[in-house]
């Protein structure tokens, strides 16, 4: 057999990490499934994934650090195999898959509430088996060519349709749950009143808020999204708070409003920033200067860097929430075009905001407009204004919400 591998290798990972990371372990129902010997104090860790191809199958073997519970789940239009491990993270790299007649492509990646998953793309019917390798440190994912009338009925056979694993939308909708949580952020507040348009009677805490509030009813309209503030009157939060606040609501997505100003009188316009270590540009690196001095009014503990842990723990988990995060800001540029909101060249920008920085938040930061210009500060104090882009980012967050039902399984 001339078979030709694919190493997707996984970062080195230390004790002290691991004993910090929540573990959090779901039971699973009538799916085909494979489990490992208990490690009762560790998490669930898939350090790498090793796919084998030949003319007759096709194998992934994932290497595992402490308890696999995995789900395997067949879906379809298209045709796919899904590998999903609940309460685990991943340190296995993205890798292509060696050409092959099985599978034409390999996706994965977080897939909300709280499972990650391998997707494996079928380029003709297959049968699948996982089950544990023979020294039990991981399992192994074998496919072989079938007919169409035998996955359609290993399919149809399956007790846990893919339609019934996590509610879309609509589902929470007639449920009357909003399972999908946003957490709005308004920018500044309190002592900090963030900029002030010319006149000195703009403030931009205040716009912020307004703008918020308008933006959480929009949401609530949808009747699939659960908005939550971080403020709904005018106090003062570090920066740091407000990511640890979208992280303990369980928040699928954090967006912080703001509405800054600029030594450019004639800079109008909205931007989108998502986070990143270097500045896109110098208008980026300015206006993340601007709101990261917002924490001078904080505290010292506030003020200080995470421990080192915590950087870590995002570097485990930060190609997942990054990916979502260029995701959504995408998204939302389109959006807002599509609905005639006004914006600068290069609309979708990042920097180094440390209100974005939770490490498994999917989170940007909107700047509305700027004070600093005459015409935005009209736009911004209008209410018709303020309407119009607030359902312009509702309607966003749901194609978001879509997007990411699309790619675990459901709503196909």
């Amino acid at each position: 057999m001339n078979e030709r591998t694919i190493s997707i290798c996984g970062r080195a990972l230390k004790g002290v990490l691991l004993s910090m990371i929540i573990s959090v372990f779901l039971a699973l129902c009538g799916a085909a499934a494979a489990s490992l010997p208990a490690y009762a104090d560790e998490p669930t860790i898939i350090t790498s994934l090793s796919v084998a191809t030949s003319p007759e199958q096709l194998t992934g073997t994932f290497e595992i650090k402490g308890e696999a519970k995995a789900h395997l789940l067949l879906l379809r239009h298209p045709d796919r195999v899904a590998i999903d491990f609940p309460g685990a993270l991943s340190a296995a790299r993205e890798g292509e898959v060696p050409p092959n007649a099985l599978v034409s492509g390999l996706r994965q990646g977080l897939v909300p509430p709280d499972r990650y998953r391998f997707l494996f793309y079928l380029s003709q019917p297959a049968s699948a088996e996982l089950k544990p390798t023979p020294d039990k440190s991981g399992l192994t994912l074998t496919l072989k060519p079938t007919t169409e009338q035998s996955f359609a009925a290993a399919f149809a056979s399956q007790t846990v349709r893919p339609s019934a694993a996590v509610a879309t939308a609509g589902a929470a909708s007639a449920a009357g749950a909003a399972a999908f949580t946003v957490v709005i952020d308004p920018g500044h507040g309190g002592i900090d009143t963030g900029a002030i348009a010319d006149g000195g009677k703009t403030l931009e805490k205040t716009i912020n808020l307004q703008f918020s509030k308008v933006l959480r009813d929009a949401m609530e309209k949808t009747g699939a999204i659960n908005p939550v503030l971080t403020r709904d009157t005018d106090v003062y939060l570090p920066l740091g708070e407000r990511a640890e606040f979208a992280r303990k609501q369980g928040a699928d997505l954090f967006i912080s409003v703001h509405a800054d100003s600029i030594r450019y009188p004639d800079l109008r316009g909205a931007t989108v920033y998502t986070l990143s270590t270097r500045a896109s540009d110098a208008l980026a690196r300015q206006i993340a200067a601007s709101e990261n001095a917002a924490d001078r009014f904080a505290g010292p503990e506030w003020q200080a860097d995470q421990p080192e842990v915590f950087d870590i723990l995002l570097d485990l988990t930060r190609r997942e929430t990054e990916a979502f995060s260029e995701q959504y800001a995408g998204i939302l540029v389109d959006t807002l075009e599509s609905h005639d909101v006004r914006l600068i060249n290069n609309p979708k920008r990042s920097a180094g905001f440390r209100v974005l920085k939770a490490p498994d938040v999917p989170s940007v930061l909107v700047e509305l407009g700027y004070l600093s210009n005459d015409e935005d500060e009209k736009l911004l104090t209008s209410s018709d204004w303020q309407g119009s882009t607030a359902s312009a980012i509702a309607a966003a967050t749901l194609d978001f919400l879509r997007h990411r039902n699309a790619f675990s399984g459901l709503g196909q």
